[in-house]
């Protein structure tokens, strides 16, 4: 290597410069300045030509013109030994690091060392790149040259775009730049060059059938260099035949109770008539919908179909058995009873009050208390709105629970063991925090409060649920998690996903069970109403006392009177005037069993 001075104008151009797009006017005329008041700061590279005694430029060609158009007689350089490749390498790597090529030179100097016998592996070690962005590059060799001279000029459409038009047959790319090459001097329409080459591409990743359906289909894996390193970017263009495989993988994998439906206009699965889809943990009668989503990805939601309830026109061993039922009760009619319909109601009348003074007044144990409790839930005049599968449920359902309290022989008997079972089912039952009819209110919220069910909540960072929060509330979620947030919600959204895709969990605050003070409020409104009738129970209780009050047989029961001062104003069921008008002509009436 040596520095010597030499005329500009006897300088040679490299034909092989890696960089051969055109350099701006504004550029050119900046350089030139440059050099008009400093001079030559940074000297041309140059080497001897071979089989001539010239010497051809390897690295400073626009420097050379803009000296000659400055009116330099001779300008300093610096003399190189000639390469094997012809300055190539070095040729590419100094304008790398001076200053970035545009995609079209990149891929013009990578062929040209490929064609030198550089491997991929070793030209990607010497620009410091990885082999996929060399592999990636090499598509340009197939986009149309004249889509290539027209980037070459520094009208790049987006890596998008550029994938979309790679991806295109030689005869498609000429169709459709025919139909929208631009006008001299004009920047091409890359989106619709994109567009009319675009084909619906189906990825490997969102496959569920396995090589052997693959196979039976005819489905051949592309690689899309273009797509995010860290995820399998294998695809097909066959749309047809992948959606073929995925729904035999899905009609040989439909579980139990499982249905395959289609989706609407909106991309959500067409459920079957009144279906009403669960969010959460799916009961043991819920059915399975599996549907194909808009992207070619199997998915699956739960759904629960309402009662099924008998016509009151049915036909058959049923109907039969009501006619002679029927029968039997009119040739019944025709004898007197020994008690009127008007005694039997007064009976009725009598045997309630007795058991009301008889709660008020008598001596009853914790646990048969619950017991009873558990019972009355079992009565006729029952009817709940559950939570467990947004149905009417009447005494037959409550009566289930009941029978566990009782023996083989009929008679009334347990241990605390089966009772809390036995609470805890009718509990189940019972609370309910879902929307509509059956929601419990805000003793659902105290009660899931007092016994830890915030601990029990689901992973709700998931898409679905996130797609249902604000800008705000999903700023509030990044905030928690110690996520940092991205500039679009879509992005943010994403970012959530996938930090709670593994062991996080994310819980909306929103989401707890702890209750609204003022619903607390309002509920012990509600309570002055019952100060007479607790006033009734304390001054009943207060002749037993705290003591032991035997029974008939002359065991000992522990009174429960302190307890009864103390109880809950909720857990007597007494119906407000304003409560009463809201039941009338509900599904109250109608017995679901």
């Amino acid at each position: 290597m040596q520095l010597m001075k030499v005329d500009p104008r006897a300088l040679k151009d490299n034909p092989d410069n890696t960089r051969q797009s055109k350099s701006t006017p504004q550029a050119d005329a900046l350089l030139l300045a440059t050099i008009k008041a400093v001079g030559m700061i940074q000297p041309p590279v140059i080497f001897p030509e071979a089989g001539g005694n010239g010497y051809v430029i390897e690295a400073g060609h626009r420097r050379t013109r803009m000296a000659i158009a400055a009116g330099l007689e001779e300008i300093d350089v610096i003399v190189v030994e000639a390469a094997n490749d012809n300055g190539a390498m070095r040729s590419m790597i100094e304008n790398i690091a001076r200053e970035p090529l545009n995609p079209v030179d990149q891929w013009r100097g990578i062929e040209r060392l490929v064609a030198l016998g550089w491997t991929e592996e070793a030209i990607a070690v010497a620009l410091a790149l990885p082999v996929r962005q060399i592999r990636k590059l090499r598509l340009l060799a197939n986009v149309l040259p004249s889509m290539l001279d027209q980037m070459a000029k520094g009208d790049m459409p987006n890596e998008q775009q550029l994938r979309t038009i790679a991806a295109a047959s030689n005869d498609e790319q000429k169709e459709v730049w025919k139909a929208h090459k631009p006008k001299k001097g004009d920047m091409a329409a890359w989106w619709q060059i994109a567009n009319g080459l675009s084909k619906t591409r189906m990825y490997a990743r969102d496959a569920s059938f396995g090589d052997d359906l693959r196979q039976a289909y005819g489905i051949e894996w592309a690689e899309d260099l273009f797509g995010p390193a860290d995820e399998d970017n294998r695809y097909t263009t066959n749309v047809e035949a992948f959606l073929g495989a995925q729904q035999e993988w899905m009609t040989s994998n439909l579980p139990k109770k499982g249905a395959i439906v289609e989706v609407n206009n909106w991309g959500q699965p067409d459920l079957p008539k009144k279906a009403e889809r669960v969010y959460g943990k799916p009961g043991k009668g819920d059915c399975t919908a599996m549907y194909l989503d808009r992207e070619g990805k199997v998915q699956s939601v739960h759904y629960r179909m309402p009662e099924v309830r008998k016509s009151a026109g049915q036909t058959g061993p049923a109907a039969d058995g009501a006619k002679e039922a029927s029968d039997k009760a009119a040739v019944a009619a025709k004898i007197r009873p020994d008690v009127t319909q008007k005694g039997q109601d007064m009976i009725g009348d009598f045997r309630t009050d007795a058991l009301h003074e008889a709660l008020a007044k008598a001596p009853i144990e914790d646990d048969m208390l619950m017991a009873l409790l558990v019972m009355a839930f079992a009565g006729t005049n029952v009817r709940v709105d559950s939570g467990a599968n947004d149905t009417v449920f009447g005494s037959k359902r409550f009566q289930r629970h009941v029978a566990r309290l009782y023996s083989a022989d009929g008679r009334l008997s347990f241990d605390m063991n089966s009772l809390r079972v036995t609470a805890r089912s009718v509990l189940i039952d019972v609370l309910s925090c879902r929307r509509g009819i059956s929601n419990s209110g805000v003793v659902s919220r105290i009660a899931g409060a007092a016994i830890g069910a915030d601990g029990f909540l689901p992973n709700m960072g998931t898409e679905d649920f996130l797609l249902c929060l604000s800008r705000q509330a999903l700023e509030g979620a990044v905030k928690e998690a110690g996520v940092q947030p991205r500039p679009r919600v879509r992005e943010t959204r994403a970012v959530l996903v996938d930090h709670f895709a593994g062991d996080a969990t994310f819980v909306l605050p929103a989401a707890l069970f702890a209750p609204d003070p003022k619903d607390i409020a309002d509920l012990l409104k509600h309570g002055d109403s019952l100060d007479e009738e607790n006033g009734l129970v304390e001054e009943a209780t207060g002749d037993i006392g705290g003591g032991v009050q035997p029974d008939a047989s002359g065991d000992a029961h522990g009174s429960v009177a302190q307890d009864l001062d103390h109880q809950d104003p909720d857990a007597d069921a007494v119906t407000t005037t304003d409560d009463a008008s809201d039941t009338e002509e509900t599904a109250y009436g109608i017995a679901a069993e």
